[in-house]
């Protein structure tokens, strides 16, 4: 920890070197120098019940720096770079998706997603007039609730965009987003796409209790998915809150390279239905949600690749990728939440399959239940330092390919610091 602290205090004097070597030149190139970092250190252990793998236990450790500052001493115009790195120390009681670490048995070790790797995370820079936002380079994009775009923030390899995007919001209560996402990488060991997606977004806020989200993405050579979303928030006592959301999937619009030959017609819905509450600390919600699949081989189930999967479904991460007969998650939460006393969460899901799937003895749509638990808490007397306790058990149904017990287990903590 001191290492890395003292890593970010070199940088600052570094920039700030450069910045007054230009000021004496009578350019000042940076100003405002902020250094942003994270430490987090997480052990995690699947079985995934697969008699041809070994349980595995990986110890990683995440490392993010980030440097922003004001450029050329013009209003408005900044710059931020940035570099992630996951270190696993040499244990290798584990897989990830590059690699096939073995026992002396000769089994694989079951999957964790964490490779070691590095790379830079951001490089950017974002020019603000007014209520006008142009930003181009590599940065982390999150839009909503990250079920469609996301940066996959629970592994410790995250994923960064390229991008080019302008963000409005000078009509009052609506923002307004146009991207240009010419690649993206992280989360996979070594991933880099090369992309020629476009993401389009608007928000307008009618009061606390109704916002409308409307949005188009079109990402090449996959589908282009749109799709309308209502929350709000109410408060009766209780705080209530809910989301209705509905979208659809049709054939890409937008291309690169040589189109990828389709595997059948992207016609394919989603539906989110969630309402929550939170009573003097006590939270508790429903939530029911469907992504469509098809039974046949001229339609695609509907798919969201560039989502931070890990957030929905179960943390177990079965459905990562959705199957064939399509997914319906009827899922109910319950849990507690208070100043120093942290966060604890249950989270029940029952799977099924939108159409009937192949079984062992004929066909069906089970498709297992889980339950997920989590304790999350800062950790008194150091400061900006948090831990966890996190725990999935994916009980398998009767579809093939889904009947396997998963059980998942974190330890972790997490440190962030700034030198402002």
């Amino acid at each position: 920890m001191k290492k890395i602290t003292m890593s970010a205090v070199a940088l600052t004097a570094i920039m700030g070197s450069f910045s007054s070597v230009s000021a004496a030149d009578g350019i000042n190139i940076l100003d405002d120098i902020n250094v942003k970092g994270q430490i987090r250190p997480r052990y995690e252990a699947v079985d995934d019940g697969n008699t041809a793998t070994e349980n595995a236990s990986a110890f990683t450790a995440r490392t993010k720096l980030n440097a922003s500052a004001k450029l050329f001493g013009m209003d408005g115009l900044t710059t931020n770079v940035g570099i992630i790195t996951v270190n696993n120390f040499g244990y290798h009681e584990y897989n990830w998706n590059a690699s096939n670490y073995t026992t002396d048995s000769g089994k694989r070790y079951s999957t964790v997603m964490d490779p070691q790797f590095a790379m830079i995370s951001n490089a950017e820079i974002n020019y603000k007039a007014g209520k006008t936002l142009l930003h181009a380079g590599r940065g982390q994009v999150n839009l909503d609730n990250q079920r469609f775009i996301g940066t996959v923030g629970w592994r410790q390899l995250e994923r960064s965009y390229d991008t080019v995007f302008l963000a409005n919001n000078s009509v009052k209560n609506l923002s307004v987003l146009v991207a240009w996402v010419y690649g993206y990488q992280g989360v996979v060991e070594g991933e880099t796409v090369d992309t020629n997606s476009v993401l389009l977004h608007a928000a307008y806020k009618v009061s606390d209790a109704l916002n409308i989200t409307v949005y188009d993405y079109m990402l090449a050579n996959i589908h282009d998915t749109m799709g309308i979303a209502l929350t709000g928030k109410v408060n009766m006592g209780a705080k209530l809150s809910y989301r209705l959301e509905y979208a659809a999937q049709g054939d890409a619009t937008m291309e690169k390279g040589v189109q990828t030959p389709a595997t059948g017609k992207a016609s394919a819905s989603y539906m989110n239905i969630d309402v929550g509450a939170n009573f003097s600390g006590v939270i508790a919600g429903v939530n029911y949600e469907l992504l469509s699949g098809t039974d046949n081989a001229s339609d695609t189930a509907f798919t969201t690749p560039l989502a931070t999967g890990h957030k929905f479904n179960g943390w177990a991460d079965k459905f990562l990728g959705t199957p064939t007969g399509g997914l319906q998650d009827m899922n109910l939460r319950v849990g507690y939440k208070a100043k120093g006393f942290g966060k604890v969460l249950a989270v029940y899901h029952q799977f099924t399959a939108d159409k009937t799937m192949a079984t062992a003895t004929g066909t069906g749509d089970d498709l297992g239940t889980e339950l997920d638990l989590l304790y999350a808490n800062k950790v008194p007397g150091f400061n900006g330092l948090s831990g966890l306790v996190k725990y999935a058990a994916y009980s398998g149904g009767t579809v093939v390919g889904y009947t396997n017990d998963v059980s998942k287990l974190w330890l972790g903590l997490d440190y962030k610091f700034s030198t402002k």
